[in-house]
């Protein structure tokens, strides 16, 4: 049986990843369903320190971030799903398919990523995920990652 958790705040999120700004890239989760889902939460501001040089002018947030943000949520449904904590094992992204970029990103938008899990077999899991900013899908992807421990 599984069980739905209450919203994940930053410090959470900061005990579960090693991550760390600049680059970490979500803000909090919700609806974590372990070993199946999880939805993370960013909030895009004006401040990103990409938006600079891309693009000036006319800031999007660069699409390879976005699926680096999907993946960080992957990430801590992995690391909840799995007991695990950066001290133990990091979770490694592997790759990515099926992208596809639907919409641009910009400074003040909200974006929502549900990533569901499709398959989990010794320690690389797969998913599905999208991220939605502001009511409209800007990414989908399939993508993979795999918890190896640490040395």
């Amino acid at each position: 049986m599984t069980s739905v958790s209450d919203r994940i705040e930053n410090a959470e999120i900061q005990t579960l990843l090693p991550h760390r700004y600049p680059f970490l890239l979500i803000d909090a989760a919700e609806d974590y369903v372990a070993g199946q889902s999880i939805v993370g939460i960013k909030g895009v501001t004006a401040n990103e320190p990409f938006f600079p040089g891309h693009f000036p002018g006319n800031p999007v947030m660069p699409g390879v971030l976005m699926i680096e943000a999907m993946a960080q949520a992957g990430a801590v449904l992995m690391y909840k799903t799995l007991g695990a904590s950066p001290d133990s094992a990091t979770v490694f992204f592997m790759g990515a398919d099926r992208v596809r970029f639907r919409a641009p990103v910009r400074p003040g938008m909200m974006l929502r990523m549900p990533v569901t899990v499709t398959a989990a077999r010794h320690g690389v899991f797969k998913f599905k995920g999208e991220v939605w900013a502001d009511g409209k899908r800007a990414v989908q992807a399939e993508f993979s990652a795999k918890a190896i421990e640490n040395i």
